[in-house]
């Protein structure tokens, strides 16, 4: 059970006003046994009996105390996110300050399951908790919950907190057809797309020590001859050579970008150089990391 309405802001401070205990089930069950002992310590007349029910009473009152001192002063903000896909675990920053030590604290983000419990010291720390973006575009993670149950777990004290600070998260990427149109005589941007062109061509650019997995087309056998070593050939894309990619025709928005979306991270991995006609909008054919992220940033913030 939650009490009372979740901070919100880009920071919070946890205090007596927003910090909220109650005991667990083994607390409860502490509570009864120690009852139990008062009741039949004063029908059976036993000292010793009444002597344990009072000591476990006292450690009861006395880890009120110190689960609600793990959390008391804790100062929570916002890291700066980086995006992440629909549909897939993605970790959100969170930067505590612990006045003193803290044992046992968990963090929990939405309806996802809450992290291992952590110890941290005295200071600054930086966490990473994840949680499950169900759509594209600009989200909030939100209702985070912290919480904590040590020393012994009798109690369990948490306070909630809404983060402000949106992340980018991309169209989830699933496999299906995707649009190529040709991309013209539209210059290539970023990193310049190697060994494109047909193997065996004299309009290559460049040479590199040659690779087991290069064509022995590309060998320069010339200078292989004049006993230079054995270097292969480089080529330049042709711009008409990388497509731009682009919604199929007749598939409803939301899927056809997450087809983009995978056909994109697809490419990227296997080199390729690619662009993207989106709305009307085109990116130049290109590659590399920074290439990749505007594309899929476009896809993100689609309208």
């Amino acid at each position: 059970m939650d009490f009372g309405r979740p901070q919100q802001g880009e920071r919070v401070r946890l205090r007596m006003r927003n910090l909220y205990i109650l005991p667990t089930r083994f607390g409860w069950l502490w509570l009864a046994g120690t009852v139990l002992l008062q009741v039949v310590g004063i029908q059976m007349q036993s000292n010793g009996t009444l002597l344990l029910s009072f000591l476990m009473l006292s450690l009861f009152l006395l880890t009120l105390h110190l689960t609600h001192f793990n959390l008391q002063g804790v100062e929570l903000t916002c890291g700066a996110p980086a995006p992440g896909f629909a549909g897939e675990p993605v970790p959100y920053p969170i930067r505590l300050r612990c006045p003193g030590r803290s044992e046992g604290v968990r963090l929990r983000l939405g309806a996802d399951a809450p992290g291992p419990a952590l110890s941290l010291a005295a200071g600054e720390h930086e966490l990473a908790v994840a949680w499950t973006p169900p759509a594209r575009g600009w989200q909030r993670p939100g209702l985070l919950r912290i919480q904590t149950t040590a020393p012994l777990g009798l109690f369990c004290c948490w306070s909630r907190w809404h983060p402000e600070t949106a992340q980018l998260i991309y169209p989830a990427r699933r496999a299906g057809p995707v649009r190529l149109l040709a991309a013209g005589s539209a210059p290539l941007v970023g990193e310049p797309a190697l060994a494109s062109r047909q193997d065996g061509t004299d309009d290559w650019r460049d040479l590199a020590p040659h690779r087991p997995q290069d064509s022995p087309s590309r060998l320069a056998w010339k200078l292989l001859a004049q006993g230079r070593g054995e270097y292969a050939k480089r080529f330049l894309d042709r711009p008409e050579a990388a497509p731009l990619l682009a919604p199929e025709p007749g598939v409803p928005l939301e899927a056809a970008l997450e087809h983009l979306s995978e056909r994109i991270w697809s490419w990227h991995g296997r080199g390729l150089s690619y662009g993207l006609e989106l709305n009307g909008q085109s990116i130049a054919p290109g590659r590399g990391m920074l290439h990749r992220d505007q594309c899929l940033t476009a896809l993100a913030c689609c309208r």
